[in-house]
């Protein structure tokens, strides 16, 4: 009998971590701040039925297989049910007008439990966006 309560416990426990869909970014824009210095403008939205809070994001930025540009952000930003919030990633590499992808880890917490998701987003050539933000 109590080898029984023991895993429906742990299935219990297995099934109410397993996380659910992941947040995801969308790209808004590019700021100009220097020559040498970009700074992606990202929405993060979380499709969870209930809130969470963004700790981290790892991030790479890739044009093909060629790593353009990477680093980590850390992160306080607490994003309500089905919300977005917005967050600015910087970009510190040479792009040179092509396609960029940024690709990252999100590390945020929901329910107390801190979860890893994979994330990405397509960022149109940067100079594209750094010309119409001029």
């Amino acid at each position: 009998m109590l080898r029984r309560l023991a895993v429906a416990a742990l299935l219990t426990l297995a099934v109410g971590c397993r996380p659910g869909k992941s947040p995801e970014l969308t790209v808004i824009g590019v700021v100009d701040e220097s020559a040498r210095r970009e700074v992606v403008v990202v929405q993060v939205t979380n499709p969870a039925s209930r809130p969470m809070r963004l700790t981290k994001l790892e991030y790479t930025f890739a044009s093909g297989s060629e790593t353009v540009a990477q680093g980590a952000i850390e992160l306080s930003r607490d994003v309500p049910a089905g919300s977005a919030v917005v967050v600015e990633v910087p970009f510190d590499g040479d792009s040179e007008g092509r396609k960029v992808t940024l690709r990252g880890t999100l590390t945020a917490e929901l329910d107390q439990i801190f979860q890893k998701f994979e994330v990405s987003a397509e960022v149109t050539p940067i100079s594209a966006f750094g010309a119409a933000a001029k």
